[in-house]
């Protein structure tokens, strides 16, 4: 409560002390961005965010289908090369022209030490530049989604980079900085001027966009508000504008407040838990000489032990849609026959683990983010309770996501048994199956999300058939049987896809895309 009153009197001084303008909108999350560098992590809010100034050569509309950006067309002219024709007579926001060397410099970049955003580049061999506003992908082989996977990827300025020493993104989950950092240098429709970390971060429309700006802001303020009351409040005192993420036990009341309204959708971002299956022990447990997790009949036995149907209507308040899949519907590779759960039966759990060898249990840590994910700390400790029935003591460390995600994103891993989310960088299945369920392999920028070390030779060959096989009826049932040996192995345990839910002024018209998104550009300002 106390936080709440200091919040409310920051965020009071804060506004108070910004220009206005006629067209301001104002906008709140739980957490602060955490770098400006498009590859600093791979994170649909940082994303999403350094979209509004930062663009890719392909961006994704209002119906997350591609349309034109810094490339104003694709073609693919041999099975392992395509040509895109760049955009003319674009410039970065320091004035530098847009050309093929800000391309080939941000290829290297998002290749390089520090970079997060290296698996969407991972089939890229070489970047071949023909012209100024000409150049070629040469991939490993036949790569039929090139262009969908291009829409995660910013491209930055080379001589702003090298300028001011920001060569080597910073990895923000391991706190590094530097000048791209804080700073930003775009193409976009917003430039950004004035970041406090953790306070306030407040953009500009770009006069000088190459593109017909659909919005009609003349300023974009965004405030990390911790603490549900406190954005309500801000909400509908008039402060902010905009609620990014609304726990669902929110909605009730803020629906019932004048002037204010829910936006709500179906959202691609998969829920699950993952084990660590590569060690011989696990890191936190009270197993000595084994890891539980390498026998199916454990994985299986802690996935029969959730009731995920309590989860969605307990815990999530009914925004959530329990999955049987890695992937949601609307994925290329979805296959409705697939999508079923094991039955919750917390007395066949028991038989598992006794069948395992464990007739008592054991005991292990939970790693959890309490900020990332939609009620995601209670979603864990429901987890924890369903367990203690089958005799699975867990010990749940409930971190910030900065503290998790470098964690998890430790060249080793430092973790047993985890909550996680994955909404695929493209709408199809192989984006999933690739960062999450292929062997991990440096070298090839796969399985850079399989902190757990799953390993399926099979899955992998069927991985690698996938990335060469063109649009068609074969590799879809390709994908759909990679998601079946996911599932038979139980890989991971699929939860639930969560609803966005988002929270505006009723002057407020925008675009909810369902990869969790929220493109500014698309804000208008009744």
């Amino acid at each position: 409560m106390r936080l709440g009153w200091l919040w409310a009197a920051l965020l009071g001084f804060l506004l108070s002390t910004c220009p206005v303008f006629a067209k301001s909108f104002r906008w709140a999350n739980d957490v602060d961005v955490f770098s400006l560098d498009p590859y600093a992590r791979q994170e649909t809010f940082l994303l999403s965010f350094v979209s509004d100034i930062y663009e890719p050569l392909v961006r994704r509309g209002r119906d997350l289908r591609l349309e034109p950006a810094l490339a104003t067309s694709w073609i693919e002219t041999s099975p392992d090369i395509w040509h895109f024709s760049l955009r003319a007579g674009v410039r970065f926001q320091d004035g530098a022209p847009f050309t093929a060397d800000d391309v080939i410099y941000s290829f290297a970049r998002a290749r390089g030490p520090g970079s997060n955003l290296a698996g969407a580049l991972a089939s890229v061999r070489e970047l071949r530049k023909l012209d100024d506003h000409a150049i070629e992908f040469l991939t490993h082989g036949p790569d039929p989604l090139l262009p969908e996977k291009l829409a995660s990827w910013d491209i930055m300025s080379k001589a702003w980079c090298e300028e001011h020493d920001a060569a080597q993104p910073a990895d923000a989950t391991k706190g590094e900085e530097n000048y791209a950092s804080s700073r930003a240098n775009g193409t976009g429709p917003f430039r950004l001027q004035s970041r406090v970390a953790e306070v306030k971060t407040v953009l500009l429309p770009n006069r000088d966009w190459w593109d017909t700006p659909q919005h009609n802001l003349d300023e974009a303020i965004f405030l990390p508000i911790p603490g549900a009351n406190a954005r309500i409040k801000a909400l509908a005192a008039g402060d902010i504008d905009m609620i990014y993420a609304v726990p669902p036990q929110s909605t009730d009341r803020i629906a019932r407040l004048a002037g204010l309204r829910i936006v709500q959708g179906p959202e691609l971002r998969t829920i699950f838990l993952g084990f660590d299956q590569s060690r011989d022990e696990l890191l936190a447990s009270n197993v000595k000489g084994r890891n539980p997790f390498k026998d199916r009949s454990v994985r299986q036995a802690f996935y029969q032990a959730i009731d995920e149907e309590t989860i969605r209507a307990k815990v999530m308040r009914g925004f959530a849609t329990p999955s049987g899949l890695m992937v949601a519907p609307g994925i290329i590779g979805f296959d409705s026959t697939l999508d079923t759960r094991l039955p919750y039966d917390p007395n066949a759990a028991r038989m598992l683990l006794a069948k395992a060898g464990y007739p008592q249990g054991f005991e292990l840590d939970m790693d959890c983010p309490n900020d990332r994910y939609v009620n995601d700390e209670a979603i864990c400790q429901a987890v924890v309770a369903m367990l203690a029935r089958i005799g699975v003591k867990v010990k749940l460390l409930a971190e910030t996501r900065a503290k998790f995600f470098a964690k998890l994103m430790a060249p080793d891993f430092r973790t047993s048994f985890y909550l996680l989310g994955w909404t695929p960088a493209n709408d199809d299945a192989l984006d999933m199956l690739a960062s999450l369920a292929a062997s991990r392999d440096p070298a090839l920028h796969q399985g850079q999300a399989n902190f757990g070390g799953y390993s399926n030779p099979q899955l992998d060959e069927i991985v690698a058939r996938i990335e060469a096989e063109t649009a068609g009826e074969e590799r879809l049932q390709l994908l759909r049987s990679a998601l079946a040996i996911v599932k038979q192995d139980i890989a991971y345990i699929p939860l639930h896809q969560q609803q966005l839910v988002w929270a505006v002024r009723s002057n407020v018209e925008l675009a909810q895309l369902a990869d969790g998104s929220f493109p500014l550009r698309y804000v208008r300002l009744k």
